[in-house]
């Protein structure tokens, strides 16, 4: 379909009853929660569904819940009105929302994706000791002020990197504990807008998650990946791929690597994209993208009545 991009979102939608609204109305949807379960060894859809938000933000825990309900949404998307990954030009995740898109795309099978979540949010949790990273957002920074706020937290002896580029004015920084202070109290000095601490587990997407990035390359080496059957746009790059082995070094550089969120949109966006459909948990994507490309249509698909609605602009039978 001209002009669409599907898009999978990262940790921080989770909440608890995530995905059930469309397990209850689509079997394709429950299948999917089924698998995941089944592979996993856990029934990982009853705690999303009634179980303790606090355990369900657990890294482990988190990153193939989201995966799992943005995957259900596409496979009742299909199932149901005839509308797959396959029909648009591209699909992007945030973070680990790279993995849905990429299982989404029919590139990695769908136990294995969440298996290699369940790995990964291990990993990265057990990356850094607890209190020794953190992050930070800015808002109101541009690219030049974070680096220069990066530099004055690397004065200090410590890691400190631009982590995540969401949209303009939205960046996140990531490091050792004592190098983080020192680039926010730089940022608030130098004319940032707001410079805050965030209440994160680990200091993700820097060099202090090399531990995680190892731990990576050596769950992906025994994973089957086939060329997905859409371009997949890759964190690390903002480019797009499909190409099984740049997919698994992606998938492991994106471990210490800035998630490029800003730069994956305009790219699509210069190739045509023109509308986006969000799979999964929450509107942050959809919500960041307007701060990116103004002009970009929003869909969000988590619920039975979201599906319907897009299925129906799709078709011509509804206009935004």
């Amino acid at each position: 379909m001209t002009g669409l991009a599907f898009i999978f979102p990262g940790q921080g939608s989770q909440e608890i009853g995530m995905g059930k609204a469309l397990a209850d109305a689509f079997p394709a949807a429950r299948a999917v929660f089924d698998e995941v379960d089944a592979a996993l060894g856990q029934n990982l859809s009853k705690l999303m569904w009634e179980g303790d938000l606090a355990e369900l933000t657990l890294t482990a825990n988190t990153q193939p819940a989201l995966m799992a309900h943005s995957v259900a949404a596409m496979r009742a998307l299909e199932a149901t009105f005839g509308i797959s990954a396959s029909d648009a030009m591209f699909v992007a995740g945030h973070s680990l929302g790279e993995y849905a898109a990429l299982a989404s795309a029919g590139a990695i099978s769908l136990a294995d994706t969440a298996r290699l979540l369940r790995i990964r949010g291990n990993a990265m949790q057990g990356a850094v000791a607890a209190g020794e990273g953190a992050m930070a957002a800015l808002l109101g920074a541009d690219l030049v002020q974070a680096e220069a706020a990066c530099d004055a937290g690397r004065a200090t002896g410590g890691a400190c990197e631009i982590a995540n580029d969401n949209a303009p004015g939205q960046l996140v920084l990531s490091g050792s504990q004592a190098a983080i202070d020192a680039a926010c109290e730089y940022a608030r000095a130098n004319g940032v807008k707001k410079a805050m601490l965030l209440n994160v587990s680990a200091p993700f997407h820097c060099s202090l998650m090399q531990p995680a990035a190892d731990a990576m390359a050596a769950a992906l080496a025994d994973v089957t990946i086939h060329a997905p059957n859409v371009p997949v746009v890759a964190n690390i790059s903002a480019r797009p791929t499909r190409d099984p082995e740049a997919i698994r070094q992606n998938l492991i550089d994106q471990v210490t690597g800035r998630v490029r969120w800003t730069e994956s949109v305009q790219f699509m966006v210069g190739r045509g994209v023109t509308a986006t459909a969000e799979a999964g948990a929450g509107k942050v994507l959809t919500v960041m993208q307007r701060r990116i490309e103004k002009s970009l249509n929003g869909f969000t698909l988590g619920t039975p009545e979201d599906l319907e609605a897009f299925a129906a602009f799709i078709k011509g039978e509804a206009h935004v």
